[in-house]
């Protein structure tokens, strides 16, 4: 339970302890690059708004730049240990579904807010190294994890919790941030391949998602959730909801000079997958706020899981704003502000309580 929650009580020999550092710490990068990268899809400019959409990614960006050679050490030092943690534990095998989309979530940050710090073509090529990594992890994971749910590990479904989403959304995460990289490939087949390749990745996630999140729910149903502390794991379930809603759309814009025969068809899909999408993601996300609500009151400590308020919100935010942009309906560009004040608040609650917990010596210590 220590590597799912990320906190130990705290000891006077309590020291920071390597072996701690587990897959789910990339759940802080993806929640700080998704506020960049909603930042950058607002319907709406504010004063300051792509300046603090510059800082988060950078942010995200440093963290990632500081936690995947940190995570290299672990894995080299702890193979034991980093091994069972796959092979073994499912709790903990699921949260292998977070690096790629860190690195994804970043590297879309990089050619969207980063040009104007690094540079177009720098920014390009970073992006499109993040990107092919994070979609090759991405897929690994996708089969891996189940692959070891189906052989190896004891789990049942009457137990499952939203956390079995994490690797198979990322094939939907690739499929959404893939296509900013079309127009930067020479036109023709480049173009072709890279779109296609991701309207791939979306069917993969999308498939895997309508197979797996009926399961999710009727274990909520059946056997509620194992520990108060993974009462923020039901945001997740959104995740998929907004990750879709905005890669639909993000394939449409990108059909439009690639395939303009299919551009009409993927628009029309766009607004009417997301507008039905999106109206459930906001019903569930009702559901989990009382929830949440509750489970504060009860005395729910602060963990790292709860890193899953911010990039499944963070996902309609950039999924609204799609539906903004394309629709121009005042409702979308309301509905995406508002759900970025509350991502902005649950990064800032999240980021917040990590520092603390670091700090302090509750998280990475033993």
């Amino acid at each position: 339970m220590a590597i799912l929650t990320g906190v130990r009580p705290l000891t006077r020999t309590a020291r920071f302890d390597l072996a701690q550092l587990g897959p789910n710490w990339y759940a802080a990068v993806m929640g700080t690059a998704i506020v960049g990268n909603g930042a950058a899809a607002l319907p709406v400019r504010l004063p300051g708004l792509i300046g603090f959409g510059e800082l988060m990614w950078a942010l995200g960006a440093v963290a990632l730049l500081v936690l995947v050679p940190a995570r290299v050490v672990h894995l080299l030092r702890y193979r034991a240990e980093a091994r069972a943690h796959l092979l073994d534990n499912p709790a903990t095998a699921v949260f292998y579904g977070c690096p790629p989309i860190a690195m994804l979530s970043v590297g879309l940050g990089t050619l969207t807010l980063g040009s104007r710090v690094i540079g177009t073509g720098p920014a390009v090529a970073l992006d499109a190294a993040l990107w092919g990594i994070g979609t090759l992890y991405a897929l690994a994971v996708a089969a891996g994890v189940p692959y070891l749910m189906i052989t190896r590990h004891a789990v049942s479904p009457l137990e499952a919790n939203p956390t079995w989403l994490l690797p198979v959304v990322a094939p939907l995460v690739a499929s959404a941030t893939g296509p900013a990289l079309v127009p930067h490939l020479p036109t023709g087949t480049a173009q072709q391949s890279l779109l296609y390749g991701c309207c791939a990745l979306f069917g993969v996630g999308l498939l895997a998602i309508l197979a797996l999140l009926p399961v999710v729910l009727t274990g909520l149903v059946h056997s509620k959730l194992s520990a108060l502390v993974l009462t923020p794991s039901l945001f997740l379930v959104l995740g998929p909801l907004g990750q879709s809603t905005t890669a639909v759309h993000q394939l449409a814009d990108a059909a439009r000079p690639v395939a303009p025969e299919l551009a009409p068809v993927a628009l029309a899909l766009a607004e009417l997958y997301g507008v039905a999408v999106l109206g459930v993601a906001m019903l569930w996300l009702v559901i989990a706020t009382a929830a949440n609500l509750r489970a504060r009151r009860a005395g729910m400590p602060f963990t790292m899981t709860w890193w899953a308020y911010t990039f499944p919100v963070g996902t309609c935010v950039t999924g609204a704003s799609a539906l903004a942009r394309h629709t121009g309906f005042a409702g979308f560009t309301g509905l995406a502000a508002g759900l970025f004040v509350l991502l902005a608040a649950a990064w800032a609650v999240a980021a917040g309580g990590t520092a603390a917990g670091l700090a302090g010596g509750r998280l990475l210590a033993r």
